[in-house]
């Protein structure tokens, strides 16, 4: 049923991009069998994802294959003299090795080991599948949605001082390299998300069944639900509403041709979707990030046709946590990556421009109350674990009403409603950690069982 499902949804976001004259997930991912990949990183990360089955010989194989392919590919194109100018010249073996085992799994696996092979292939291609349906998703998020929110926003973030324009400011005084350390952490997000579910899916292969809970659950979850808000409130970020859109970083950034602002980042896009830069004459004024808005009544404003409607909640941000909460259990290298991974994130996020400082808020109470949803129905549906999961929705749409409809109020009492909006965070933290009490491995994994004999051939 959830794969029909999926299929579904797929096949309803192929037909509303053709509606626009645009390929779908289906359509961008069917070429990247052969034409260049937009992320081959992904891809890897993907296929890494599905090895989690594959005992150690049969990874070696594997990757062997996919390196070998790769450079296949990569000979053919140089002998017809068609070199990659858009997206990465590997990762079409990843891909290959990918469908392959879908194919051993149906015609050379029955059983236990069929269906376990299957869930691997399922489980790397959910998260390359994943991406083509942001891609889209964002596509239609800039076709759809003609006004945007960001002057609501705006004004709700005097509550907290604007902390994009102070950030903005400091990223832009550290020059490229600030810049360029940042946007590698940020666009590889997805990447350090597979090094942690790589961690908590290490006895796959030996136990022959998944955990129970892991990264990849939550990962998955936050990109289904995430990008339905995108549509009730639409917002493009500071850089684009106040500011000159990728205008601003293309004298530091190391990329050719800069991706539009990296705004897409935020849905894990890598660079570039061809759509090209927010331009800044549909931008109230020049002022991010050296002079903060006028507080003022915020009204809807109309915004070009390409710019993705993107920034609430943050979803960046909101990965960047699930990450860390799923590190916390790891070694202390793991932990380490975990944290540093979630403060740069959060540092790119407001100091690129990409979000207000109230985006930020709503990201982390959409992750954690997502992650003890999760949680809760793996213990049974627990009791406590529904009642916060439910405090947190509240919490969530509270952030957004107040957002759409009190921002006047907003700025114009900051030292009432800042505290309070730190004060509606803090309890989401809290209630989180008192009701998800359990220690991460208990939560993370089923007991171990011994292994059948034979089950490794």
């Amino acid at each position: 049923m959830a794969g029909v499902a999926a299929l579904g949804f797929l096949l309803a976001l192929e037909i509303a991009a053709r509606r626009y004259g645009l390929p779908g997930p289906i359509t961008d991912q069917a070429r990247e069998v052969i034409f260049a990949p937009k992320s081959g990183f992904l891809l890897y990360a993907g296929m890494a994802l599905m090895m989690t089955v594959l005992t150690w010989r049969q990874r070696f194989v594997a990757l062997a294959a996919a390196i070998g392919i790769d450079i296949a590919i990569a000979a053919v194109r140089w002998a017809l003299d068609a070199p990659v100018t858009d997206g990465h010249p590997f990762g079409n073996g990843a891909l290959w090795v990918i469908l392959g085992h879908a194919v051993t799994a149906v015609t050379r696996r029955t059983g236990r080991e069929r269906v376990l092979l299957l869930k691997g292939v399922g489980l790397g291609l959910l998260l390359v599948t994943g991406r083509k349906t942001g891609d889209t998703w964002l596509l239609l998020t800039s076709k759809t949605r003609p006004t945007v929110l960001d002057q609501y926003v705006a004004t709700a973030d005097h509550a907290l001082a604007e902390p994009s324009w102070l950030v903005g400011r400091i990223v832009t005084a550290a020059g490229p390299v600030g810049f360029n350390l940042l946007d590698v952490v940020y666009g590889q997000l997805a990447v350090a998300a597979v090094v942690v579910a790589l961690y908590q899916l290490r006895h796959v292969a030996v136990e022959r069944r998944f955990p129970r809970h892991h990264l990849v659950r939550t990962f998955l979850v936050i990109g289904l639900l995430g990008p339905a808000v995108y549509m009730i409130f639409p917002v493009v970020g500071p850089v684009f509403a106040y500011g000159t859109g990728a205008e601003h970083w293309a004298s530091v950034s190391l990329w050719p041709d800069p991706p539009p602002g990296g705004h897409f980042h935020d849905h894990d896009h890598g660079h570039g979707l061809g759509l090209g830069p927010g331009n800044g004459h549909w931008a109230v004024a020049d002022w991010w990030p050296r002079t903060t808005p006028p507080v003022d009544r915020p009204r809807p404003m109309p915004f070009d046709g390409f710019t993705p409607r993107n920034c609430m909640p943050s979803l960046h941000t909101a990965w960047a946590v699930a990450i860390f909460i799923h590190s916390r259990n790891g070694p202390r290298l793991l932990r380490f990556a975990g944290a540093f991974w979630l403060v740069a994130t959060l540092t790119a996020t407001l100091g690129f421009g990409y979000h207000y400082g109230v985006d930020l808020i709503a990201g982390v109470v959409f992750t954690l109350t997502v992650e003890a949803a999760l949680r809760s129905f793996d213990r049974g549906w627990d009791r406590s674990g529904l009642r916060f999961a439910a405090y947190g929705a509240t919490v969530f749409a509270a952030l957004l009403v107040s957002y759409r409809w009190l921002p006047w109020e907003m700025a114009r009492h900051p030292w009432a409603s800042g505290p309070l909006l730190l004060l509606a965070l803090a309890s989401v933290v809290y209630g989180y950690l008192r009701t998800q009490h359990r220690p991460m491995g208990e939560v993370l994994l089923r007991p171990r069982q011994p292994v059948r004999p034979g089950a490794m051939r």
